[in-house]
């Protein structure tokens, strides 16, 4: 399973340790220290830091492999037993492992077996929508404890930050947990968020996140560090995580709703730009006129393929105003111009997905969103999509529904914490996610 500390997906540690992959370790800050594993000599640094490296490889072993015994624990990650009992015993000390019982079916002597506690730790992940916010609250064996869903304050700004942080205190509530034990949120928002500023740009829904640092109002109510991320690629991460794309590493999450965005990975990375940017697909210079002065506020795309533009399209065949869920029953009854307005968005649609096939070559298109989630629509994109370009490109429809951004603000945050408490002062290395576990969405506690 792939890992997502700061949106970067990597191998495993002891992958990179066998691939030589030393530029993944940030040897170039490190002193001269080698440590070996699988037979691999690295320089990983100090002392301090090659204790950090080993404690780091531990816990990632146990997470992948428990319950596991010391011996075992030695073995995997090729270091010497007496370092690997005063790790173990310092993680058991700190209360982030606890023995699990004996080895069985063995000769000879039996030992004592290890695994995470997982409500030692927890994480909150949020999706900040135009008319709701959900916000979990997961463990570190990526399970969902609680999750709460209301709708978004229509005040905006640290309003909704305020909302947030007594939302994510109530899911903690819900699940009798304490609220010290929870240490980290990554929060989803129809927007881009801005690093310098701590703003939201580009989130119309959501009134003055813009013009506020909303980070830092999200951390005064939370009282600790959050990550604030686009809510579609947060969505991306989820799908690739846990989704109908975790076997790709090159991929894109479309979003087709009221508005239209992308979260796009190349290479295991997410694509953020310069500006964070990348992937507002609504502003593509087709569709509605772009040189339209409103092109540059909703853009020429969205304007045509979002939801109000399909409403508008269809008002403009008959004289009738319907919304989109009407639209689709219209257009299953044999409504003609219904049809025409569905075969029109698709071609629109394949032309996106052509457009971003050319720049990034995705072998997998997640399609999501309200209109996106419709399946006889995903059809009508297929089929357009094979007219008008050459390669293919599989399209899924979105396993995870409502919840991929949810679910990446899981993984985020998951890894965030995990890096932080087992890695810190290592550069890059970070940990394999479990599967997420969310047995029932709503009301999980």
């Amino acid at each position: 399973m792939r890992i997502y500390g700061t949106f970067i997906i990597k191998v495993s540690l002891f992958q990179k340790l066998t691939h030589h992959d030393h530029n993944s370790l940030d040897t170039g800050h490190f002193s001269s220290f080698h440590y070996r594993t699988k037979g691999v000599e690295c320089v990983i640094g100090s002392k301090k830091l090659s204790r950090q490296f080993s404690r780091s490889a531990i816990m990632q072993a146990i997470v992948a492999s428990a319950p596991i015994s010391r011996a075992s624990l030695a073995k995997e990650v090729g270091l010497s037993k007496q370092t690997v009992s005063e790790i173990v015993y310092d993680l058991q000390s700190e209360g982030w492992i606890t023995e699990t019982g004996r080895t069985s079916g063995h000769v000879g002597r039996t030992a004592t077996t290890y695994q995470l506690v997982p409500d030692a730790a927890f994480v909150c992940g949020v999706d900040l929508g135009g008319t709701k916010v959900r916000a979990a609250i997961i463990d570190l064996s990526c399970r969902v404890v609680s999750e709460l869903t209301e709708m978004t304050d229509p005040r905006g700004g640290a309003d909704v930050a305020r909302q947030i942080g007594n939302l994510c205190k109530r899911a903690a509530k819900v699940a009798n947990i304490e609220w010290s034990r929870v240490m980290f949120a990554a929060v989803g928002v129809p927007g881009v968020p801005d690093q310098n500023t701590g703003s939201v740009k580009m989130a119309p829904n959501i009134s003055a996140i813009g013009e506020i640092d909303f980070v830092a109002e999200l951390e005064s109510e939370l009282g600790f560090e959050v990550q604030v991320e686009n809510d579609v690629n947060l969505a991306a991460i989820g799908e690739h995580w846990s989704g109908c794309a975790s076997e790709v590493d090159n991929m894109a999450f479309i979003s087709l709703g009221t508005g239209i965005g992308a979260g796009i990975i190349v290479r295991g990375h997410i694509v953020h730009g310069a500006t964070g940017a990348a992937g507002e697909l609504g502003f593509l210079p087709f569709g509605a006129d772009p040189f339209d002065p409103a092109s540059l506020r909703t853009g020429a795309f969205e304007r045509q393929a979002g939801s109000f533009g399909m409403i508008n399209r269809y008002a403009e065949l008959s004289g009738t105003k319907v919304d989109v869920r009407q639209l689709f029953e219209l257009a299953q009854v044999g409504d003609a111009k219904a049809e025409t307005v569905l075969d029109e968005t698709a071609r629109l649609v394949a032309r996106l997905i052509a457009t971003v096939g050319a720049m990034v070559d995705p072998s997998m298109v997640v399609i999501g969103g309200s209109i996106g989630h419709r399946p006889e629509f995903l059809t009508r994109i297929e089929v357009a999509l094979a007219a008008c370009f050459p390669n293919p490109i599989a399209i899924r429809q979105s396993e995870l529904g409502e919840h991929a951004a949810l679910v990446g603000g899981a993984a985020v945050g998951l890894s965030h914490l995990h890096q932080s408490v087992f890695a810190a002062g290592l550069g890059a290395i970070a940990f394999d996610l479990p599967q997420l576990c969310a047995p029932n969405w709503e009301g999980v506690a």
